[in-house]
């Protein structure tokens, strides 16, 4: 129950406990992201950090901006949802920002986001962060995973240039991989964790996977 609460207590808070409990027993999302991200090289050809752009459906938006002061009406500027923004990137750190980096198979850890901010067009809510590399690597493979072990939170990268490299030295190559949603070893895997009781990690099925090699 304690934990529940503190879910849903910052970003989450929004969805309604009763969402979180239906999640929890069906594991199926309540809360829709489309995301882009951009891994961060410095000069030397180390990673230093991971910058995503969330931006969150039209339900949770509204959801969300109830109750919130501006001086205009239906507009919201960085100002007035800079103290949302803050709750935002303090409730992810307990779910380590969904975003999970292994080099050379090592895992990496991230330090709290840096240059957050909340941006509202188009009725919708983005959430821009930064997450800085707890120590830069250099590493021939990059693994980078993003989704939310519960699935409570579907993530969905953006058609149109969902991954970007900066930085990055010339011969590193990128691959993403979307998830492979509803694919009948998933729906397996599935049952068989509702069988079990233990569905503290559906949404790994659903991870979007992003793999850079460099020589």
């Amino acid at each position: 129950m304690e934990r529940t609460f503190r879910r849903l207590s910052g970003l989450l808070l929004v969805a309604g406990t009763l969402l979180f409990g239906v999640a929890g027993a069906d594991a199926h999302p309540h809360v829709w992201i489309t995301a882009t991200s951009e891994l961060l090289y410095a000069a030397d050809g180390s990673l230093t950090g991971v910058r995503h752009a969330w931006t969150f459906d039209d339900m949770f938006s509204t959801y969300a901006l109830q109750g919130l002061e501006t001086k205009t009406k239906g507009v919201y500027t960085r100002q007035e949802l800079a103290p949302l923004a803050q709750t935002n990137a303090e409730s992810l750190k307990e779910f380590a920002y969904f975003t999970f980096a292994k080099a050379d198979g090592k895992k990496q850890k991230f330090e709290d986001p840096v240059d957050y901010f909340l941006e509202y067009k188009d009725s919708l809510l983005t959430l821009h962060f930064t997450l800085p590399a707890k120590s830069p690597f250099k590493a021939k493979q990059t693994a980078l995973e993003v989704f939310d072990p519960s699935f409570f939170i579907d993530f969905k990268f953006a058609e149109k240039e969902p991954v970007k490299l900066v930085g990055a030295p010339a011969d590193c190559k990128m691959a993403f991989q979307r998830p492979n949603d509803g694919t009948a070893a998933a729906q397996k895997l599935g049952e068989n964790n509702f069988m079990s009781g233990d569905n503290s990690n559906y949404g790994a099925m659903f991870a979007n996977k992003i793999m850079v090699d460099c020589p």
